[in-house]
């Protein structure tokens, strides 16, 4: 028998949060904003100024992108009505079986755009800069570092994000030391500030003969990269630059020139290095780069009213200060202790289905 009942409210439920989504993320200023940036798109000197025509075309895009997902959505809604109505004049099982499939699909996509409106933050639209630091337990945490980052980048492939690696330090052993990746589009920094922290393994070990389970750290740091029109702007007298060669694969000329570039922020003692790139000037680009981020999230911690939503309190890489437990023996499960939210299948999460943390924290805020 067809429920046609259910499929109805379903459907009016989907476009009553399509709907809410839409006032949220208010699509009368965004049209207006639209309409402003094409119109100075048209002015003759638009072209002359490259860094701006690239920013007025990337926001047109992340602009015309939401519009035209909303109206997706609700044209998808009229499309399931059509469905229904028609189930209603000859209940079909093959039609039935259909419009339970794109019900599925839509609610899964109106789910997705609930979750854009919760992005408020002042860079949450922006691309970011990732860092992973091994912390206690030697080997084993260099080891767990690495399953993080390629936990990251499979997140970042399901989320459409691209990801490009600034600087890697192999561990001694096995794993990484430390990484440094930058994560490019759309609400990037949005989705990945709430991984900042403390992250802890509990498992067997593979490094140990005698097999006995162990308890490994790293840590997770988040920057947003700030828009080219940003004006914060860093005094370069305050700023100590060291140039060194490039570890690992890369050619004669980046292992036999001091390619590899190294920030310090001496005020604030904040660091970053870039050694990835083909040549000096690159790596100083990216590395000023990851720099002004950083300085920014120092200055947005002064203000008492955004330090938990910009940068939190940084802990040490031990025992007590995780954000989220990953425990293969005995449990198997993974759990986020700032919102008691678990999961059971830890294998999943580590392939890089974290969309469940990442909702529930933002829902948090």
């Amino acid at each position: 028998m067809v429920d046609t009942e259910r499929y109805q409210q379903e459907v009016t439920h989907l476009r009553e949060t399509i709907t809410k989504a839409g006032e949220a993320l208010d699509l009368p200023r965004m049209t207006e904003e639209l309409a402003e940036l094409r119109e100075e798109m048209n002015s003759p000197e638009f072209w002359t100024n490259l860094e701006r025509s690239t920013t007025v075309n990337r926001h047109v895009s992340q602009i015309e992108g939401k519009l035209g997902h909303v109206r997706r959505l609700h044209a998808r809604c009229d499309d399931v009505e059509a469905m229904i109505a028609l189930l209603l004049e000859d209940p079909d099982e093959e039609m039935a079986r259909e419009c339970d499939s794109e019900l599925q699909t839509l609610r899964a996509d109106a789910d997705a755009l609930e979750l854009e409106t919760l992005m408020r933050g002042e860079y949450d639209d922006c691309n970011c800069i990732l860092s992973l630091h091994a912390g206690a337990g030697g080997t084993e945490a260099q080891d767990w570092t690495q399953m993080l980052f390629r936990m990251y980048t499979r997140y970042c492939e399901r989320m459409g994000f691209k990801v490009t690696v600034n600087d890697l330090l192999d561990g001694d052993e096995a794993g990484v030391k430390s990484v440094t990746f930058q994560v490019e589009g759309d609400n990037a920094y949005g989705f990945l500030r709430s991984e900042r922290g403390v992250h802890r393994l509990v498992r067997i070990s593979p490094f140990d003969s005698n097999a006995r389970r162990h308890t490994s750290f790293s840590s997770m740091d988040v920057a947003p990269i700030l828009p080219a029109e940003d004006k914060f702007e860093v005094n370069m007298e305050e700023v100590r630059i060291d140039t060194f060669r490039a570890g690992g694969a890369g050619g004669q000329h980046v292992n036999r020139t001091d390619s590899a570039v190294r920030m310090t922020h001496i005020p604030t003692g904040t660091v970053a290095q870039c050694q990835n790139e083909r040549s000096q000037v690159q790596n100083r680009e990216v590395c000023l780069s990851i720099l002004k981020g950083r300085l920014m999230e120092l200055k947005m911690r002064e203000k008492e009213d955004q330090m938990s939503d910009i940068k939190g309190e940084m802990k040490k890489i031990e025992w007590g200060s995780q954000i989220r437990s990953y425990v293969f023996q005995p449990y198997t499960m993974v759990k986020d202790h700032r919102t008691g939210y678990e999961v059971g299948n830890v294998d999943d999460v580590m392939d890089g289905n974290l969309s469940g943390f990442i909702t529930a924290y933002l829902k948090m805020q």
